[in-house]
């Protein structure tokens, strides 16, 4: 199979440059959007809202490589590695680690890119495998790194990586290649053409034993965020993970070729919806928070503990809407006591009720989170 770091003209990838224009645009007008509504944020919630959008992010690069990690974890250890007021918490070494990871690459974002700083990050993912040979190295092993699934037996092999013997030359020609591309570099790239062609170039070599996709996936997140002057929060790897099928489906098809137009226009279209996700959850978290400032002192305990509940599932809610079965559930409180509390927090305007009988619906009664921005 003809990878394409076997190609002649390797590892100069080939595009339609025009193709990209309207996207860049795009990507640079909505990263001032975002900047403006993050004005709206300030102090404590500043810090709660960069946890929040960090911790997302964490579990969702993981979700993508099929592990699942545990929240209150992810967000105790970021508080912990910002400097933050620690909860009584205790963060697992698997979500220490990612957290370590995705402080590092939002505090360093200006930094240039040196294989000290890619061990880094390997060091800190993986330094709760024990099963791994090297840990904050590039891979050494003899055999072939291959992307495989199907049975043992009759294997699809999706992807070969150049050998190990290689990938220490290959780093170092893509590690100049993205400092010279980029913002201070001597020949720039635009934004979504230079963190789209990282990505894939990255994910070609896969010069660790494990951990190459959240690591290409944080260069990429570093790419943007110097093309921008500034941490990106954007929901990448959320958005990813979203249409993951078809995420694995490009890079395949575009490692085995060297025009990658469309590889950059998939790219950079899954970047700006992810920049949509991120306007939708800082307009939420906003809203979340004058919502609090109107009805704190107006909620009993039980209240409290469901319309927390109701927040944590985020923008959309609980599908389908609250119902007094599910207020019950969350609170262990009685059915009568139930309905005073849901009758109440629609009376303060804190919830807004649809429907009748048993298909009363309860959802929370947010500001326009359009005009916050």
């Amino acid at each position: 199979m003809p990878w394409n770091w076997t190609q002649a003209g390797w590892p100069h990838f080939a595009y339609d440059a025009p193709a990209m224009e309207a996207l860049e645009r795009q990507f640079l007008l909505t990263s001032g959007e975002i900047l403006g509504a993050v004005k709206h944020v300030g102090g404590d919630d500043r810090n709660r809202l960069r946890i929040e959008l960090l911790s997302e992010e964490a579990m969702r690069t993981s979700a993508i490589e099929g592990e699942v990690l545990d929240r209150s974890s992810v967000q105790s250890s970021l508080r912990r590695h910002f400097g933050l007021a620690p909860d009584n918490y205790q963060p697992r070494p698997r979500e220490q680690g990612i957290s370590e990871m995705m402080v590092d690459v939002y505090s360093e974002f200006a930094a240039p890119l040196d294989h000290e700083t890619l061990w880094r990050w390997h060091g800190m993912l993986l330094s709760h495998d024990r099963g791994l040979d090297a840990i904050g190295a590039y891979r050494w092993h003899d055999e072939a790194m291959q992307i495989v699934s199907g049975r043992a037996e009759r294997p699809i092999i999706h992807f070969e990586a150049p050998p190990s013997r290689q990938v220490a030359s290959e780093m170092a020609t893509l590690i100049e290649w993205f400092n010279r591309s980029g913002p201070v570099g001597k020949r720039p790239l635009p934004a979504l053409t230079r963190a789209g062609l990282a990505h894939l170039y990255f994910e070609s070599i896969h010069p660790f034993e494990d951990g190459n996709g959240r690591i290409g996936r944080a260069l990429a997140e570093k790419s943007l965020a110097q093309s921008i002057g500034q941490p990106s929060l954007i929901a990448l790897a959320y958005t990813i993970e979203r249409d993951r099928k078809n995420y694995y489906g490009q890079l395949e098809t575009h490692q085995k070729t060297l025009q990658v137009t469309d590889w950059l226009v998939w790219f950079g279209q899954t970047v700006l919806e992810a920049q949509q996700v991120t306007l939708d959850r800082i307009g939420f978290f906003i809203a979340k928070a004058r919502f609090y400032d109107l009805h704190r002192d107006q909620l009993n305990d039980r209240q409290t503990k469901a319309v927390e509940r109701m927040f944590r599932e985020g923008p959309s809610g609980f599908q389908g809407g609250l119902s007094a079965e599910k207020y019950l559930s969350i609170t262990g409180t009685s059915r009568a006591t139930a309905t005073r509390d849901l009758h109440d927090l629609v009376e303060h305007g804190a919830l807004l009720r649809t429907g009748e009988r048993r298909h009363t619906r309860y959802w929370l009664n947010l500001p326009d989170m359009t005009k916050l921005a």
